[in-house]
């Protein structure tokens, strides 16, 4: 079999197309021949930095959907032929391949109705937004939340998913997204490069401030974003953790949550891994219906996968690019 090898870490442009040793399923595991991956930030990321728990040559990539080839001993609720979706494990072999095996327990099986490319869209960008708006915080009796880099992957799973739930959404993009965020159903958009988010916030919101904050920038923006909170209010973050320390005890009342997806694959917990199948499932369930965009900017052939690594590392990017690593689908 075949795959985008890491040689060892360095820069994306050091990809190899080049051949693996075949795969085969160990207990609880499937083999999936790989029709789609997304592309992600977090793998142009280990491709350049490599992991600690890889031996080299390594291929990487975290979303793939495909068709089940071979089922490992104790599996349950899986045969030959079936078509999966599953937000893999970054410390094991990935999605940038022919063939790869994942945990069935963090697989779930994709619906009619439902296309490889969809299913592989909505994995890590979409579950991440499930995962900090329905699972971390607690929308009830909110009415606003803001969402940063709405025109992103993540960001704009967010957008739809809080308008499920009837929010005011509030997001902040370059003004050449901002049709493209509202279409999502973004009700305010800011542009970050050239507004004062803070200002802008309190002005909207007659300085009462934002109930729901999912950051998805860095840690500095997480604690500037203390700022736009409404008291009580609540802010999810994955891109580093806000600084309290100027935040006085029994003033703000804060609840801040760290959103890992990944790390439910290390956790060593059962049900993190089987939580992985559930939003999966949650999510394709919307795309069948017709409720959730998938958002696909761009279907590339697999021989150019190095280039949409590149092209995603530049951060100008609307929705997801997909990967076919299959020439016949």
């Amino acid at each position: 079999m075949k795959a985008w090898l890491i040689e060892h870490p360095g820069s994306i442009e050091q990809l190899v197309w080049g051949e693996i040793q075949d795969v085969h399923a160990g207990e609880g595991e499937l083999v999936v021949k790989v029709v789609s991956t997304a592309l992600n930030p977090v793998d142009y990321s280990l491709v350049q930095s490599g992991n600690q728990n890889w031996t080299y040559p390594h291929y990487t990539g975290v979303d793939l959907a495909g068709e089940v080839v071979e089922v490992g001993q104790n599996v349950v609720g899986f045969n030959v032929g079936d078509r999966v979706a599953c937000h893999t494990d970054l410390n094991k072999n990935g999605a940038f391949a022919e063939y790869t095996i994942i945990d069935a327990r963090a697989a779930a099986k994709i619906p009619e109705g439902v296309s490889f490319d969809y299913a592989a869209a909505i994995l890590c960008a979409g579950m991440t937004a499930y995962l900090a708006i329905f699972q971390k915080m607690n929308p009830a009796q909110k009415q606003t939340i803001l969402i940063h880099g709405g025109a992103g992957g993540v960001g704009g799973f967010a957008i739809q998913l809080a308008k499920e739930l009837g929010l005011k959404v509030f997001t902040t993009a370059s003004s050449t997204n901002h049709e493209w965020v509202k279409s999502l159903g973004a009700d305010v958009a800011i542009d970050y490069q050239t507004e004062d988010v803070t200002k802008r916030i309190l002005e909207e919101t007659n300085k009462e401030g934002i109930d729901l904050i999912f950051n998805t920038i860095s840690s500095a923006e997480a604690t500037e974003d203390l700022k736009r909170l409404a008291f009580s209010g609540q802010l999810s973050y994955i891109a580093g953790r806000p600084d309290l320390s100027n935040i006085k005890p029994f003033s703000l009342s804060p609840s801040i949550h760290e959103v890992a997806l990944g790390a439910a694959h290390t956790s060593g917990s059962i049900r993190a891994k089987e939580n992985l199948s559930f939003m999966a499932e949650e999510l394709m369930q919307r795309v069948k219906r017709g409720t959730l965009n998938p958002m696909i900017n761009e279907v590339l052939p697999r021989e150019e996968l190095p280039s949409g690594l590149k092209k995603l590392k530049g951060r100008h990017v609307r929705g997801k690019i997909i990967v076919r690593m299959q020439p016949k689908f």
